[in-house]
């Protein structure tokens, strides 16, 4: 049986890197993102690999999202892997300044898009069976607050505990289910955060040699290639100049 991946937000970061990957093992890709000819210049570069679908759409949009998965050609009708990529962080201000709009767009791409993914792709999982895997991007956001993660963080802990959920609903069918969480990651993420910043995005980086996309993608490849009686519930990843900050304490009364 051929093996057909589902990336959803492929056009760059995590899900590019981990498109090139896949590909570069010979799985059959299926390809999301909003960004079209981004989309298109992957799908073709790809396709010499291997046979590549792209979706032109935005994940959260339902109605796009049942139209394009049940309109998937025949040769990609069942798939062994689904990595839930799309997402993102608007902002790090902190909650009394924030914008509500883009605590609506992180829960509606975060939450609700890869709910639509999941739920829409799941029979086709289960059709696959013994080997199948979802990987969701969750991020160590969701296990440690910090200023400024507020809805992000809220949104991560949502796909931690949906992830560890869904393994119970899918006992007996074959299918795996992984949260993985990602600490300091260098991607265009961080550049979509902070509104196109270029200098806020250089100092978040500078000097600590953060996990980068390929990190993400190898992982991700290990975690769907392990024998398929093994479930890796859950993986937190820092690089190493990254850990845990001390508890804040004010001291504005004394």
């Amino acid at each position: 049986m051929t093996s057909t991946l589902f990336i959803t937000g492929a056009t760059s970061g995590f899900g590019e890197a981990c498109a090139r990957r896949f590909a570069e093992a010979g799985w059959s890709l299926v390809i999301t993102g909003r960004r079209e000819a981004r989309l298109q210049a992957l799908a073709d570069e790809l396709s010499a690999l291997t046979d590549v679908h792209p979706l032109v759409l935005d994940v959260r949009d339902r109605h796009a999202m049942e139209r394009a998965i049940d309109g998937l050609p025949e040769k990609f009708a069942t798939l062994r892997g689904l990595i839930n990529n799309a997402g993102l962080a608007l902002g790090a201000d902190p909650a009394p300044r924030c914008d509500l709009n883009d605590w609506d767009v992180m829960v509606d791409t975060n939450i609700k898009g890869l709910l639509y993914s999941t739920r829409l792709l799941l029979p086709r999982l289960i059709a696959h069976g013994r080997g199948a895997g979802i990987v969701n991007l969750g991020s160590v956001a969701g296990n440690w607050p910090y200023p400024g993660s507020h809805v992000y963080g809220a949104t991560k802990a949502f796909v931690r505990q949906f992830s560890l959920s869904l393994r119970n609903d899918l006992v007996g069918t074959g299918v795996r289910v992984t949260d993985l969480e990602p600490g300091l990651c260098e991607s265009e993420f961080s550049l979509v955060r902070f509104g196109g910043d270029q200098a806020k995005y250089d100092a978040t980086y500078s000097g600590a040699e953060p996990i980068q996309p390929e990190d993400i993608a190898e992982t991700i490849h290990w975690i769907l290639n392990q024998p398929a009686h093994i479930n890796i519930n859950s993986l937190e990843l820092m690089p190493v100049s990254q850990t845990w900050a001390g508890f804040a304490i004010d001291r504005s009364r004394s």
